[in-house]
């Protein structure tokens, strides 16, 4: 009985993010109510609950599970074999090509992540922090084979990612695409060069 319970409460819990993301996106957040989402599901308020103690709980959830998708992307490219730089480069690009498609591009969805930065910061918070991790990582493969140079490689992680945050935060992306500035593309020049990178060019 135990081992059924276990399959069963997961995979509800999964169908819940599921319908939530759903309805974010076609009505928006705001406008979506726990009863939507249990009313989708053939279920009971109280059920979903059970599982998420509140709206705001399932919306963490689902704002999780979306960066959790950009973090598993970057993840495989740092992990990848080869010269640092050119990863790197499509490291960064790939980053701001995901958070493009994914909130900028649905205004449902950029609604959902505009509330997760006002309400629910510490998830946003970790996400940029393993962002972070992960450029440091590649930089740090970098340092080691002479591609770059950088006295402090925890600083050096910061700073590429600050300097690339127009292109990562989302509400940056949607301010600033019809605003003059350098493309991700000349942003991510500048960056390795900063670094160090011969290759900067390429």
């Amino acid at each position: 009985m135990t081992l059924v319970s276990e399959h069963i409460e997961p995979d509800t819990s999964e169908r819940i993010l599921v319908v939530a993301e759903r309805l974010f996106r076609q009505i928006g957040y705001q406008k979506t109510t726990v009863a939507d989402i249990a009313k989708e599901l053939h279920m009971s308020p109280a059920n979903v609950y059970r599982f998420f103690d509140s709206k705001r709980a399932i919306h963490q959830a689902v704002a999780r599970s979306l960066m959790s998708e950009v973090e598993v992307a970057a993840q495989e490219i740092a992990g990848r074999q080869g010269p640092a730089a050119p990863r790197l480069r499509e490291l960064l690009v790939t980053i701001h090509r995901m958070n493009s498609e994914r909130y900028v591009g649905d205004a449902k969805l950029h609604e959902m992540v505009a509330v997760a930065m006002e309400e629910s910061w510490e998830v946003c918070e970790a996400h940029m922090l393993l962002i972070t991790e992960i450029i440091g990582s590649v930089i740090a493969q970098g340092l080691a084979s002479g591609e770059f140079q950088a006295p402090d490689l925890v600083l050096a992680a910061k700073c590429a990612t600050t300097a690339m945050m127009r292109f990562f935060h989302p509400q940056m992306i949607a301010q600033c695409a019809t605003k003059p500035g350098p493309t991700v593309e000349e942003m991510t020049d500048f960056v390795l060069a900063g670094l160090g990178s011969r290759s900067a060019a390429v």
